[in-house]
């Protein structure tokens, strides 16, 4: 659980550094950069957490973390340039999927360990925030949103299958 879970923060960083590393250089899409930041900033709190708690269980993380750091930063440049909608709906699906994720997660851990599923529960809330903060900016009228969304879902579900086995 605790891979995967430091898997998808490291990809969302990733995702959000691609999207930075072309709007930071617009100075049109200064707002938009600002708001990725703070999304960015709130990934990597979640991050340094995971990297805490891998070490402390003495778990190691995936061995695709090189392959999420290319694949993230490349969702996340590609969506961006593509556009602020499209970069917002890159967004929107991807926290859809972790929100999802968490949620299982904190059912599946039930009374077991508690402050593990509180943790996750504030991650899940803070995730749900950066979805309706894409949402708002207009992630569904993105070209091609449905089939950008299910393409980038289908990705994150994939990645989490992975992160699980190796």
């Amino acid at each position: 659980m605790l891979r995967v879970d430091h898997a998808g923060e490291y990809g969302a960083v990733q995702i959000y550094k691609g999207q930075r590393a072309v709007f930071d250089k617009l100075p049109q899409k200064a707002r938009i950069a600002a708001l990725l930041e703070d999304m960015e900033d709130g990934e990597q709190k979640h991050l340094a957490r995971f990297d805490e708690l891998l070490a402390e269980h003495k778990t190691r993380p995936t061995l695709f973390a090189p392959v999420w750091n290319v694949a993230g930063f490349a969702l996340g440049a590609g969506t961006a340039l593509m556009g602020e909608k499209a970069a917002m709906a890159c967004t929107a699906a991807v926290e859809e999927v972790i929100e999802q994720h968490y949620a299982d997660q904190a059912t599946e851990l039930a009374d077991s360990e508690p402050e593990l599923r509180e943790m996750i529960l504030e991650f899940r809330d803070d995730e749900l925030e950066h979805k309706d903060s894409a949402l708002e900016e207009g992630a569904e009228q993105a070209v091609g949103y449905g089939a950008l969304k299910g393409m980038i879902q289908a990705g994150c579900h994939l990645a989490i299958k992975i992160s699980e086995k190796v």
